[in-house]
């Protein structure tokens, strides 16, 4: 089948939405299908980026076609959701792939096959109404749900979803291959010129409730152990870095391009997702009620120990069993279970072994081989 992803933003971009959709197109070409991802491109003296520049970027290993189309960012994606249906159609693409609404609702209005993916509520006026547009053209072939909290909402405050397999619950997913053979601790800080000592990792963007003020906290009350923090955009570190009060167990690498991350993972005893209550998103909103972060996936990959705030979205696929579930913003108890695991390694392996199992469900191929299933 030949299917045309339609990106939702430039590339490449640190976001998680252009990271997500590269890993789709890798899985589509992974299961045979001829991958045609569209671009938007900002101006007219933009060099598309080269391949290897891509591949090291989002961590990829399977090529596809990337073509770049013109666009007007004044025009808030209108005219490239437009341009990139087109261009799909000069193409003959059987399928359209696409997580921007405006090109989901211009192609299932033509009646083009189009699965639309939806990771957050739809915001503003048009929102709401670019997905009805969506839902009720002939070409829609599949809604795609990152989480069941999500599709609930959705059904509650825009419109209620057809059932499935129209719609279809699928959380982000990881490259296994990428995790499969991750050097042991030690030796992965080895690599990394990090300090050889207990080491409690997080990975990611560090917007506003994504809890890098918490590991701050962390890290002043343990200054036995080490903290990893890679990723952020230069304002995040730099305002992370003012609010240290120089803590000596605190390491700040910034980016890290997605083909090098699985080694600051393995370099980590303890993985953290210490979400807050409110989570922002790269657009501002709020997403805490129905995320589900690629980094969840690569922890439980890793084999770590999985340390999270417990929030009702993230037992969708987190549990006992699996991680160490506690409150957003009780600093005590994130202490006290760092604390204990660092005494109790037979504890930390059980977690760990189990996160890493429990990995395997969700690969990015097989995501990929469900979503287009009987369509």
């Amino acid at each position: 089948m030949k299917i045309c992803l339609i990106a939702p933003t430039y590339l490449p971009s640190r976001r998680a939405n252009t990271i997500q959709t590269m890993k789709m197109a890798q899985a589509f070409t992974a299961l045979g299908h001829g991958v045609q991802v569209v671009v938007p491109q900002p101006r007219a003296d933009h060099q598309p980026a080269p391949w290897d520049e891509l591949a090291n970027h989002y961590g990829l290993q399977q090529r596809f076609v990337v073509d770049w189309l013109p666009v007007n960012p004044r025009l808030r994606s209108y005219d490239y959701g437009f341009k990139a249906v087109q261009y799909a159609r000069r193409q003959k693409a059987d399928l359209i792939f696409t997580r921007l609404p405006q090109a989901a609702a211009f192609a299932s209005s033509l009646g083009m096959a189009t699965i639309f993916e939806i990771h957050d509520l739809p915001r503003g006026t048009l929102g709401p109404w670019l997905l009805r547009r969506f839902l009720n053209g002939s070409g829609a072939r599949r809604l795609v749900v990152i989480t069941q909290s999500l599709s609930d909402a959705l059904s509650q405050a825009i419109t209620p979803l057809p059932a499935a397999p129209f719609t279809q619950i699928a959380p982000d997913g990881v490259d296994l291959v990428r995790y499969a053979d991750l050097p042991e601790a030690a030796a992965a800080r080895a690599q990394l010129s990090l300090p050889d000592q207990f080491t409690v990792g997080y990975t990611g963007h560090l917007y506003a409730g994504r809890g890098g003020e918490m590991i701050l906290k962390l890290a002043a009350q343990l200054p036995e152990m080490n903290f990893l923090l890679v990723g952020g955009n230069a304002e995040d570190i730099a305002r992370l870095r003012g609010n240290a009060d120089e803590l000596s167990n605190l390491t700040l690498p910034g980016f890290v391009p997605n083909a090098e991350l699985p080694l600051y993972q393995a370099a980590c005893d303890v993985l953290l997702m210490p979400y807050q209550r409110r989570v922002a998103a790269s657009s501002g909103g709020d997403i805490a009620r129905y995320l589900s972060p690629m980094k969840l996936f690569e922890y439980l990959a890793s084999g770590r120990v999985i340390l999270s705030s417990d929030l009702p979205v993230l037992r969708e696929i987190l549990n006992e069993e699996n991680a160490l579930l506690l409150p957003p913003d009780d600093a005590t108890a994130w202490v006290a279970a760092l604390r204990a695991l660092a005494a109790n390694p037979a504890r930390a392996q059980a977690l760990a072994t189990q996160s890493r199992r429990d990995a395997q469900q969700y690969a990015w191929n097989t995501r990929a081989a469900q979503i287009v299933e009987n369509l």
